[in-house]
């Protein structure tokens, strides 16, 4: 095992980690010694999952959560807490991203994709957070979008919505310091289960500097290194994964 990627005897949990970044990001710690937390509101996903970590030879948990809902999060919290004591890395990655005219967006909609992408993860990073900073300390890493630092129309919410996210990790970073490290993980394009509504062209090709969308398992490394405990000296950043934004 590598020494900076040594995840042996951590706990993590991953939300929306049944599919798309999440799954990798899952993997990837399971891969390299993490017991992991499955969460998302689709339990026999999160339970297919399980099993393949369990498979790995760690311990796996799949929980059916509403990452939106806070007395869903709570729930999952105590559930967490119950049979693992402890956990050291949070990955807040649950998101949606509808695209439509701004004029057009209802305030149910509205609603839904704050809810999903700051309410629910401030939540969670608050809750988790305290726990870690009266414990052994911890890891949180937000999972926002290179579209909350560019124009984009027709995704003003959910733009709006992971800025806020992105000065949410910085304030936290404050607020739980110094045992406690949170930063941001700015996402761009990515082939995940989204891209199935792109273009042929949008899935061939991007705006960015590299050219194109990444593989869902680029996410990876960016993940793996704002997690390591070797990455002691890191937090309130703002790390981008997005092919050059």
């Amino acid at each position: 095992m590598d020494p900076f990627f040594d995840f042996t005897g951590k706990i993590a949990l991953v939300t929306g980690g049944s599919r798309g970044l999440g799954l990798q990001m899952v993997r990837a710690f399971a891969e390299r010694g993490a017991d992991v937390i499955i969460a998302s509101r689709k339990l026999d996903a999160c339970e297919a999952v399980a099993e393949e970590v369990r498979a790995m030879g760690r311990r796996a948990l799949a929980v059916s959560a509403h990452a939106a809902k806070w007395n869903e999060i709570d729930r999952l919290i105590e559930t967490v807490y119950s049979e693992f004591g402890r956990l050291d890395i949070l990955v807040n990655n649950a998101g949606m991203s509808p695209a439509m005219p701004s004029h057009d967006v209802t305030e149910e909609l509205f609603d839904k994709v704050v809810g999903l992408n700051f309410k629910g993860p401030f939540r969670l990073a608050s809750q988790v957070g305290k726990r870690m900073y009266d414990g052994e300390g911890g890891v949180i890493i937000n999972v926002s979008s290179s579209g909350a630092i560019q124009p984009v129309p027709t995704i003003v919410p959910y733009g709006s919505s992971k800025a806020a996210l992105n000065a949410m990790s910085r304030s936290l970073a404050a607020e739980y310091a110094p045992k406690v490290r949170v930063n941001t993980l700015s996402a761009g394009p990515f082939l995940t289960d989204i891209a199935k509504a792109w273009t042929p062209e949008m899935r061939e090709s991007s705006n960015n500097i590299i050219g194109r969308p990444g593989r869902p398992d680029e996410v990876v490394t960016t993940a793996l290194a704002l997690a390591s405990p070797r990455s002691s000296y890191i937090t309130g950043a703002f790390w981008q994964a997005d092919g050059g934004y």
